[in-house]
């Protein structure tokens, strides 16, 4: 029970009103920053309870590379979420504007082992993700990557002009991130997250190229498998080949990534080689 005081708006729109940077004062007389996300005036009672259902998942977690639930505002107006504030926000128009001041591979490394051990985390809590992705993922002041958007309402909405969630059966499914089985008969599972994942390594080591680049969502979802981006460590595009098999049984689990990365880091030499294009 806190005092909230809003500063800076941080995005025009979320997906259910605006998201702003804020100042939370503690009981303990402690400041702290934080981000504000709001629920526009004029919501139904089911698009309440979709926001706040966001803050009830969040609620449950607790590890340090999953975005922090701080407290959630429902007694005034306008309904708000409070999480800690990331100062570099979202890890994919991170990455686009931060190409080309000199991040090297291994602090790249290090951002991707912090991704999969958030997500080993919530694979051990039995919560499948669905939409991991460098847009849901926040960075903080010391490059941090912590795991976000845990609403799953947009699942259930077909209103959304979005291109990169493209409407199936009971839904959208944003196409370049979900494994084919998810796509072809809506098996989302820990396995399905890792295929994600794998898309993710790719947003990284492409400094946040779109996946797939101006495809369409047809020649994605066949057997095509993304190539190394440039300067790309062979291990990494490796372990991307690994997230993106076919059968999901033979996808490693969310530990062993988490483990071969931490070698990866622990031996940088086994970073020197660099993935060779070949031509398909």
């Amino acid at each position: 029970s806190g005092m909230v005081v809003a500063t800076d708006i941080l995005t025009i729109a979320g997906e259910f009103g605006e998201v702003y940077k804020g100042r939370l004062k503690l009981p303990s007389k402690r400041e702290i920053y934080v981000a504000i996300k709001t629920l526009k005036a004029g919501y139904s009672e089911k698009q309440r309870r979709d926001f706040l259902s966001e803050a009830s998942i969040m609620g449950q977690f607790d590890h340090p590379n999953i975005i922090r639930l701080e407290g959630v505002v429902t007694k005034s107006r306008p309904v708000m979420i409070i999480t800690e504030f990331m100062e570099n926000g979202a890890l994919d128009s991170f990455l686009r504007v931060r190409k080309h001041d000199g991040l090297i591979v291994i602090q790249l490394v290090g951002m991707l082992r912090g991704i999969a051990a958030g997500m080993k985390y919530l694979a051990e809590m039995n919560y499948v993700h669905r939409d991991l992705a460098a847009r849901n993922i926040l960075v903080n002041s010391n490059l941090v990557c912590k795991v976000s958007d845990f609403g799953l309402s947009r699942y259930l909405q077909d209103d959304t002009s979005d291109p990169t969630y493209t409407s199936s059966l009971g839904g959208k499914i944003p196409v370049r991130w979900t494994a084919p089985e998810a796509i072809a008969y809506r098996k989302f599972t820990s396995a399905s997250d890792v295929w994600s994942y794998g898309i993710v390594m790719w947003e990284v080591m492409s400094f946040g190229e779109r996946p797939y680049w101006d495809m369409s969502n047809q020649d994605v979802s066949q057997d095509y498998r993304l190539p190394p981006p440039m300067d790309c460590p062979a291990a990494l595009h490796q372990l991307m080949l690994d997230c993106w098999q076919k059968d999901r049984n033979t996808r490693p689990r969310f530990t062993e990534i988490v483990n071969t990365l931490d070698k990866m880091i622990r031996n940088p030499a086994s970073l020197k080689t660099v993935a060779t294009i070949t031509a398909v």
